[in-house]
């Protein structure tokens, strides 16, 4: 399906990004990637730094493409979402908005639109066709609804010009190699990592009883690659299914870096379970292939390979956003 093809990946150069971008190489394809930063260890791609929030460069990085994962977005601590929620909801939008817009004007063959577990109300057990019936958590309540109103647009299309040609994904917690780590607004697994590197003592908000459900970007890019290869336009659910506490992903962090832990329970934990319902893309034949102790490993060991270029990294991340 993707050999000689022309394809774009929007935050190709993210954690997730470069487990599809090995994929589509796999594949065969002619592979654009967009983004902040320059992707300088991966060959046989071309590059492109645009800024996304305006129509004009969606336009022309979206011009004589087959096909348009679109990865790009902003991960947000829970620190984050509470102080900086315009940082995340604005820009969101945008490039939503435009990179959905610019690549049905170009007539590309399929669209992927990267939507989130933040859409969705808190509860047991998360179900896709619950969504427009319920409100994202209020910890999630500025970034959930921009990525609904992504989903919206893409039904929007759908109606208007019969053309359903867009795949929806919605990753749980994801996590692996090129995760953030920046120790202000990381999300759990790259922030405990961080912590157990940093300190003799991993403390750990909360009081770990907090159930979410983790998959690996390895994991997740499959999942794309699943539903653009087999026409899915119903939103999937990208997750394990199956939950895990807090608790236990910082005893693991902490035995790989032989840390004791120190719980801080005046820190809140956020909702206290989200797992997703993994019927429907089990039914369209995904299965996740990591498992949690295996993908934490993988991500640390390339931490510490890796640690003083993740500073490097987000550090000109910071600079390129103000």
């Amino acid at each position: 399906m993707f050999k000689d093809k022309n394809v774009l990946v929007t935050g190709g150069t993210g954690m997730i990004g470069r487990e599809l971008i090995d994929i589509l190489l796999q594949r065969g394809a002619n592979i654009t990637v967009c983004d902040l930063f320059d992707p300088c260890d991966i060959e046989n791609i071309k590059f492109i730094k645009k800024d996304l929030r305006y129509l004009d460069q969606c336009m022309e990085v979206c011009k004589n493409k087959n096909f348009v994962f679109n990865l790009v977005g902003i991960k947000a601590s829970p620190k984050m979402c509470a102080e900086q929620p315009a940082d995340i909801m604005v820009p969101m939008m945008m490039f939503n908005t435009n990179m959905m817009h610019a690549a049905m004007s170009n007539k590309v063959e399929w669209y992927l639109y990267t939507s989130s577990v933040g859409v969705y109300q808190p509860a047991e057990v998360l179900y896709e066709d619950d969504v427009w019936s319920t409100q994202p958590s209020k910890n999630d309540w500025y970034g959930g609804w921009a990525k609904r109103i992504g989903e919206l647009q893409a039904g929007a299309y759908g109606v208007q010009y019969k053309n359903k040609n867009i795949s929806i994904v919605r990753p749980a917690n994801v996590y692996g190699r090129y995760d953030n780590f920046d120790p202000e607004n990381a999300m759990v697994i790259p922030a405990l990592i961080r912590k157990a590197h940093k300190s003799q003592v991993l403390e750990v908000w909360g009081d770990g009883t907090p159930i979410r459900d983790f998959i690996h970007a390895k994991d997740v890019a499959r999942g794309m690659i699943h539903a653009v290869e087999n026409k899915i336009i119903d939103p999937i659910n990208l997750g394990s299914g199956d939950g895990v506490q807090i608790k236990t992903i910082a005893e693991t962090i902490a035995r790989e870096f032989n840390r004791p832990i120190k719980w801080l329970p005046v820190k809140s934990p956020g909702d206290p379970r989200r797992v997703f319902d993994m019927t429907r893309a089990k039914s369209y034949g995904f299965n996740t292939t990591v498992s949690i102790e295996q993908g934490i490993k993988d991500t640390i060991d390339w931490f510490l390979k890796n640690k003083d270029s993740v500073d490097n990294r987000f550090n000109a991340f910071k600079k390129e956003v103000i």
